[in-house]
C-alpha cells in the first residue's frame, strides 16, 4: 500500500510484516512543480537529480522495509537541508527570521539553489522571499513531517529503527591510489549510527567486490543529522551510490549494469533486515 502526500511525497509501506527498516530517497523526484521559472537548461538542470535511485530500491516494502521517496526535484527545494540554510543573497527582500547558510548555500547549493551549476543562475533573477517560505511549508515541511511520523512508529513498535538515507553520485577518483569509488557509506563520523551496523553495511559492499568508502567525501546531512540518535536506537546513514554502476550519466538511462546493482542491493537489504530484526529481538529480550 502507498500513501501519497499532495503529489509531494509517498511512503510506500511494507507487504507483510513490516521490520524496523526505514529507507528514504529524498533526490530522485522528477515531478518538476508549474511554478519552477528557471532560466537554467533543463537537460543541465536535470544533472542535480538522483535519477532512478527511488527504482534501484523500489524492493524493499517486499522485505518488509517502509520506503518514502520525494517527487518534486531536489533542485526545487533540498530536504536535505536544513530550514534555514539559505544565502540572503539569492532572496528578494528580507528573510523575517535568522539563517544560518552553510558553505553550500554560500555557494549556491543550499536549501534552495541559485546556481545550477558553479558559474550558471538557475533563475533570472532573485527569488521572493515568499516562493522560498512556500517551497518550505508546501514541500520541506511534509517530507520532514512523513519522515518523522514513520520513523517515530517504527522506534514505538520495536524500540530501534535503523533507516537508510538513499542517494546517487557523479563519478570521482579520490585519495592516493585515484580509484573511483563505487558507494560512500555516511555515519557523521561515527555519530548517527550503532558501529555494527555500519561495519556490516561496508563489509557486505565490500564482500560483492565494490570500492567502499566511509564518510570520505560524503559524511551525511540533514537527513541523517536530524533523525539518528544511536544510545535511543535511532540509527541513520547515508548511502552514495555512483552513478556510472547503473545509468549513462549524461542521457540519465539506465543502461545494463542497473539490473545487476539492483541485485546486489537486494541482498543488502536482506543482510539489514536480519539485522534489525536480530537487534531488537535481543532488545526486547533483555
Amino acid at each position: 500500500m502507498s500513501l501519497v502526500i499532495d503529489d509531494v511525497v509517498v511512503r510506500h509501506d511494507p507487504v507483510g510484516p513490516a521490520v524496523p527498516l526505514l529507507f528514504d530517497s529524498p533526490h530522485s523526484g522528477t515531478r518538476y512543480p508549474a511554478d519552477f521559472d528557471f532560466t537554467c537548461p533543463f537537460p543541465l538542470l536535470r544533472q542535480a537529480e538522483d535519477t532512478h535511485v527511488d527504482e534501484l530500491f523500489s524492493m524493499v516494502p517486499d522485505m518488509g522495509a517502509t520506503f518514502i521517496c520525494a517527487l518534486f526535484p531536489r533542485s526545487y527545494i533540498d530536504v536535505n537541508r536544513a530550514p534555514d540554510d539559505i544565502d540572503p543573497a539569492m532572496l528578494d527582500g528580507e528573510w523575517p527570521e535568522p539563517v544560518n547558510p552553510s558553505p553550500k548555500s554560500v555557494a549556491g547549493m543550499g536549501l534552495v539553489r541559485h546556481l545550477c551549476r558553479p558559474g550558471v543562475p538557475m533563475y533570472d533573477g532573485r527569488l521572493p522571499v515568499g516562493a522560498v517560505q512556500d517551497r518550505i511549508e508546501n514541500y520541506w515541511r511534509p517530507y520532514h513531517e512523513l519522515l518523522s511520523e514513520s520513523l517515530d512508529a517504527l522506534h514505538g513498535r520495536f524500540g530501534a529503527v535503523y533507516h537508510i538515507n538513499c542517494h546517487s553520485m557523479p563519478s570521482f577518483v579520490i585519495g592516493p591510489d585515484r580509484q573511483s569509488p563505487d558507494f560512500v557509506i555516511g555515519d557523521r563520523d561515527g555519530t548517527t549510527s550503532e558501529a555494527g551496523f555500519t561495519r556490516l553495511i561496508v563489509g557486505t559492499l565490500r564482500g560483492m567486490g565494490y570500492n567502499v568508502r566511509l564518510n570520505d567525501p560524503y559524511k551525511g546531512v540533514e537527513l541523517v543529522r536530524r533523525y539518528s540518535c544511536p544510545p535511543r536506537g535511532r540509527n541513520s546513514l547515508q548511502l552514495e551510490i555512483d552513478r556510472r554502476l547503473y545509468m549513462d550519466e549524461e542521457t540519465l538511462e539506465p543502461h545494463a549494469g542497473f539490473q545487476e546493482l539492483r541485485a546486489n542491493l537486494a541482498t543488502l537489504v536482506r543482510v539489514m533486515r536480519d539485522y534489525a530484526l536480530d537487534r531488537t529481538g535481543r532488545m526486547a529480550a533483555e
